[in-house]
């Protein structure tokens, strides 16, 4: 079930909330989690088996945690096992499959694996907390129920942001619940609503349109609007998805992290990636980054000469670098079983190290500097998103070559105005504007100013019925993280 579906606008969620605020407050987690079960079960109940499993394992890992604390590490190794056997599984299996047949260039042919929606956030929201469990910061959830709704809940479990289970645990237990927190999250809901609806799946034609041609047949302009297009898409359509789940949370008195702080708006691809899925960004600082995992490895492993043997890094400098493209590889593994997503994250990885060694990831005292560093960012993001939209990586070789006019097009097929009419873009120019923080300084400007408060909230109810409208009118509702 999509957020920005007439089904969950007008059926799932009035429904929701109504018991919600009807039952007492002991049974409103009840609630939340039958209605997020429901949720997941609704597009997919094949798989709800899965999460459930997933659930059950961690509650059960952590308990063992805590009973066997002299085992701790080979109840960790287990626990994570497990939760990543069920991500390999249902998200790489065909993956690696395919390469091993192109490897040794055989035919192996098994069953066709259908990833889960959402597989790819429940994991690692369930695999923060037996990690923070094993490190001490928190204490094992002994009420099974608690533990599933942190796992489940529905405002951010398909897409998430990914929460630490630290930070919801208290709020699980006690959260405070008032008509400011939720006109605050009708507002952002509604926000994010408009930003998916109205300009991502807009722009998101025009992308479709154009990556949809081979790059031989259609104009070097073309070939920029259609990653630039993309590149606006995929932001307002994830950040829209952020806004919806936020507010959400808020409605039912929960207060989610930031998940996106205007990545475009950046003068390095160091800050644009402490700004663009920061959930994400932080679960592989903590889990990945920062953590020991050399501490997991048996003690009878570390003692044998051959490990001992084994190169070690001299400097710690080029440790940190190393890790810091590590990390970037499994982020771009994370988003999809292939080597484009993996080429998407290296030239990210890659850029982060380059500017950590030059200090151009440093802001300038200039103005005039910090604006062609924003150009910068922007265009290595842009050209990393030809990776992360192609579906072969020889395509994404071919449409760069478009791009710079080093690949001759022959037949072209249809001319640029195909590709968009006047109303796209006027919506691309207000996207790009937009891509700035003003739909954050306007709510908060509202909030002590009654006059402009009532223009916002006019002008919300606008948003909301022209997005509406949009949904029930089109057809054309796609959400890209849904594959991830």
């Amino acid at each position: 079930m999509l957020f920005s579906s007439m089904t969950f606008i007008y059926v799932f969620l009035p429904i929701v909330c109504v018991i919600y605020w009807l039952v007492r407050k002991e049974a409103r987690n009840f609630v939340l989690l039958l209605a997020s079960l429901i949720f997941y079960a609704w597009g997919e109940p094949n798989y709800l088996a899965i999460m459930l499993l997933t659930i059950l394992t961690n509650y059960l890992g952590a308990i063992l945690l805590e009973k066997y604390h002299q085992r701790k590490k080979l109840v960790l190794f287990f626990t994570v096992l497990i939760d990543l056997g069920f991500l390999i599984y249902f998200k790489y299996f065909n993956f690696i499959l395919d390469n091993i047949n192109h490897l040794f260039r055989s035919n192996i042919d098994f069953i066709h694996v259908v990833m889960p929606i959402g597989i790819s956030f429940y994991t690692f929201q369930a695999m923060s907390y037996i990690f923070d469990v094993y490190k001490g910061e928190v204490a094992p959830q002994k009420n099974l129920y608690k533990l599933a709704l942190y796992i489940s809940l529905f405002p951010q479990l398909i897409a998430g942001p990914i929460l630490k289970y630290s930070d919801i645990a208290p709020q699980l237990d006690d959260r405070k619940h008032s008509f400011d927190m939720v006109s605050l999250g009708v507002k952002r809901f509604i926000i994010g609503l408009s930003k998916k609806v109205l300009i991502a799946n807009t722009l998101g034609e025009i992308a479709d349109k154009v990556f949809l041609q081979a790059p031989d047949t259609f104009s070097h302009l073309t070939a920029w609007l259609g990653v630039g297009s993309y590149m606006l898409q995929i932001y307002y359509d994830f950040s829209g998805y952020s806004d919806m789940a936020i507010g959400l949370g808020l409605i039912f008195g929960f207060k989610f992290m930031e998940n996106f702080n205007h990545p475009y708006y950046t003068t390095s691809m160091t800050e644009a990636w402490h700004k663009w899925h920061i959930s994400l960004t932080n679960w592989f600082r903590n889990y990945v980054f920062g953590f020991r995992w050399y501490n997991l490895v048996p003690k009878f492993i570390r003692n044998a000469d051959l490990w001992k043997k084994l190169p070690k890094t001299k400097y710690r400098f080029k440790r940190t670098y190393v890790n810091v493209m590590v990390v970037f590889f499994l982020i771009g593994l994370w988003h999809g079983a292939s080597w484009t997503f993996v080429l998407w994250g290296i030239w990210n990885g890659f850029f982060v190290v380059f500017e950590n060694l030059t200090g151009l990831n440093r802001k300038s005292n200039s103005s005039f500097v910090n604006f062609f560093k924003n150009v910068y960012a922007v265009l290595v993001g842009l050209f990393g998103f030809v990776f992360f939209r192609s579906e072969t990586l020889s395509y994404a070789i071919s449409y760069f070559k478009n791009m710079f006019g080093l690949l001759p097009v022959h037949d072209v097929k249809y001319s640029l105005s195909y590709y968009f009419d006047y109303l796209q873009i006027i919506i691309f120019v207000i996207a790009f504007i937009c891509c700035a923080p003003i739909f954050s300084k306007m709510l908060s400007i509202s909030k002590d100013r009654v006059i402009i408060r009532g223009i916002v909230n006019i002008w919300l109810i606008l948003l909301f019925v022209l997005s509406t409208a949009a949904i029930a009118s089109s057809t054309y509702n796609p959400f890209i993280y849904f594959r991830f």
